[in-house]
């Protein structure tokens, strides 16, 4: 295939990746599939970190688009991104001891579950139910960052979105602030499996670079868009994303 043309054709992947990305997460849904298709004799840790490097200028300016007009709430994203580095660190380690293929079944049963209680909860997340954050929110957040953070480094689908409702289940954020956490705690899970992958395979700079400016491009357009409708319409595109994501992994569970 044409080298011009495939480069095109991953940032435009990447472009949209970015969008869906900066609202609800799920982004890996569209920009992993597309390098796996460009490149199906490539190694796959090697996509797997190329998928990072593109995806975290466009997750690292989704953070700084929420945080001019939503808040962070540090207490709780501060110990849970470090949580999520950690976490990520040793997700991205287990790939060379386990399947992650043995993951699908279990996450499928999940996204069910969360989209079902989602769609039935009409008034999740849409105002913020956030106690003072003391010992008891840390705790969650530790505990949501390593376990999503181990997820998002040894297998990914969904990571944003998982943590997006688990912000809002187990915290009571809306989904905005909700989103902006999610976005802190993907930047360190990003970080250190880039950290992992680039002393242990070979990554491919400049494609990365090609599509992390577009998935950056992607990332303005969608947090923007996100701020303007507010929680309402994040609600309705998590709901897309994660029924796109239990029909991709029944898809890969069942029919592949």
């Amino acid at each position: 295939m044409d080298t011009e043309f495939l480069f095109l054709a991953l940032g435009l992947a990447a472009l949209f990746a970015g969008f869906v990305d900066s609202i609800v997460g799920g982004g890996g849904l569209i920009q992993l599939p597309a390098l796996f298709a460009a490149f199906p004799s490539t190694a796959p840790a090697t996509l797997f970190g190329t998928n990072k490097l593109a995806s975290i200028v466009g997750t690292t300016s989704a953070a700084i688009q929420y945080s001019r007009r939503v808040e962070i709430p540090w207490r709780v994203a501060g110990p849970g991104a470090l949580a999520a580095l950690v976490g990520s660190w040793y997700g991205a380690k287990a790939v060379a001891y386990l399947d992650p293929a043995i993951l699908r079944p279990l996450i499928l049963a999940l996204l069910v579950l969360v989209a079902v209680y989602t769609f039935l909860r009409k008034d999740l997340g849409s105002v913020s139910k956030e106690p003072e954050h003391g010992g008891r929110s840390v705790a969650i957040a530790l505990g949501v960052g390593g376990a999503i953070g181990f997820y998002d480094g040894f297998f990914g689908p969904g990571t944003g979105s998982f943590l997006i409702f688990l912000f809002i289940r187990l915290l009571g954020m809306d989904f905005l602030r909700a989103s902006v956490s999610a976005k802190i705690l993907n930047v360190a899970t990003n970080l250190a499996a880039i950290g992992f992958f680039a002393g242990n395979v070979e990554l491919m700079w400049k494609l990365a670079a090609v599509m992390a400016a577009c998935n950056l491009t992607g990332s303005i357009l969608g947090s923007r868009m996100a701020l303007k409708h507010g929680t309402g319409f994040v609600r309705r595109m998590f709901l897309a994303v994660v029924t796109v994501l239990i029909l991709r992994l029944a898809y890969d569970t069942f029919l592949r």
